[in-house]
C-alpha cells in the first residue's frame, strides 16, 4: 500500500492517489487530555507513516501553512488515507484545514467521509463562522479553534457556542500581525504576553473548553522553550503546541502528571485483565479509548518505575 502511495504522489497522479483513499469506518477518539500536539505537513508521506511510533499525544495533520498551493490537493488526500489507516488511534488525529475563505469548508466536506476525531480551523472570526462549520462537519467529530484574528481575540469568550468546540489554539503570531503589534514583544518578561496567556487560559476554562498554548518557533533553543513550559504550567495550561519531537519530550515531561498517569494505569490493567479473562485483548473503553496489549504493557512499566 504504502509503495502505491509513494508512487502515485512522485508521479505527481491526483488521480490515483485519490482511489486510494477508500472511506471505512473510523473510531473517533473522544479524549482531550493531550498535552504536546505535534504539527505534521500531510505532503511528507514519510512524516506521515511514522504516526504510530511518534511519542505525541496528538497528531495535527497540517494542510495549512507550510504546504504549497500546488501541494494542498494531494496532502488533502494524503491526510485522508492516513486517516484510513489508522482506524483505531490511541493519538488524537486533528486535520488542520485551510481558512474557510481558502477552501476550509471544501476540505471539512471532503474529510467528513475519512472521520477525523477533530477539525481545526485556522483564522475563525466570530460564533457564525462558527455555527456555519458546525453545520457542516459531522456531528460525531469534534471542533477546534484557532485563536489567531483581532476579531477572534475580541469576541473569544462567544465562540464556544455548544459542547462539540472543545479545543482552542493561541496562534500568536498570525495574532499579533493582525493586532498590528510587533512580534519582538513576544517575550517571556513582557508583562503583555502574561496577560495574554492569562486571559486565554482564563477565559476558555470558563467556558469548558482546553486552551492550548503557541507554538514556539525557535525549535532547536530548548532553553528558552522550557522557560516557556515553567511559566505556562505555572498559570495553569496543561498542553502546548509542538513543531518537532524534542519538543514533544519536553512538553510531556513538564506537563505530566504523575498522580493522574499512576491511576489511569491502574485502571487500564483492571480493564485490561478483565477483558482478558473473557479472551478479548483489545477493546474500546469511553474514558481511555482503545486498550491492547501493548498499552497494558505499558502501564504495567509505568507501575514497576
Amino acid at each position: 500500500m504504502i509503495e502505491k502511495i509513494i508512487q502515485a504522489y512522485e508521479n505527481r497522479d491526483l488521480e490515483a492517489l485519490d482511489k486510494l483513499a477508500v472511506p471505512a469506518f473510523r473510531e473517533i477518539n473522544k479524549k482531550n487530555s493531550f498535552k504536546s500536539p505535534l504539527m505534521l505537513s500531510c505532503n511528507k508521506i514519510n512524516h506521515l507513516s511514522k504516526i504510530a511510533s511518534l511519542e505525541a499525544d496528538c497528531i495535527m495533520l497540517n494542510l495549512e501553512d507550510g504546504v504549497s498551493p500546488d501541494e494542498k490537493p494531494f496532502a488533502l488526500v494524503l491526510c485522508a488515507i492516513f486517516l484510513m489507516k489508522h482506524k483505531r488511534c490511541d493519538k488524537k488525529l486533528v486535520v488542520r484545514v485551510n481558512a474557510l475563505d481558502e477552501g476550509g469548508y471544501e476540505e471539512i466536506t471532503y474529510l467528513n467521509q475519512f472521520m477525523p476525531d477533530a477539525i481545526r480551523v485556522p483564522k475563525i472570526k466570530n460564533a457564525k463562522e462558527v455555527s456555519s462549520v458546525l453545520a457542516l462537519l459531522n456531528e460525531e467529530i469534534e471542533l477546534h479553534l484557532s485563536i489567531e484574528t483581532a476579531e477572534s481575540w475580541h469576541k473569544l469568550s462567544t465562540l464556544a457556542v455548544n459542547k462539540r468546540v472543545t479545543t482552542f489554539y493561541l496562534g500568536i503570531l498570525d495574532l499579533f500581525a493582525d493586532m498590528k503589534l510587533s512580534q519582538g514583544l513576544i517575550n517571556i518578561d513582557n508583562p503583555t504576553i502574561t496577560y495574554m496567556l492569562s486571559h486565554f487560559l482564563v477565559t476558555s476554562k470558563a467556558m469548558g473548553v482546553k486552551p492550548v498554548s503557541f507554538v514556539f518557533q525557535e525549535f532547536k533553543d530548548e532553553t528558552t522553550f522550557i522557560k516557556w513550559l515553567k511559566l505556562e504550567k505555572s498559570m495553569g495550561y496543561d498542553a502546548k503546541g509542538c513543531i518537532s519531537p524534542n519538543q514533544v519530550k519536553l512538553v510531556n515531561a513538564m506537563f505530566v502528571d504523575k498522580e493522574a498517569e499512576i491511576q489511569r494505569a491502574k485502571v487500564i490493567i483492571k480493564l485490561f485483565e478483565m477483558h482478558r479473562d473473557e479472551g478479548i485483548t483489545g477493546f474500546t473503553d469511553e474514558e481511555y479509548g482503545f486498550i491492547d496489549e501493548p498499552i497494558y504493557k505499558g502501564a504495567l512499566a509505568l507501575l514497576e518505575k
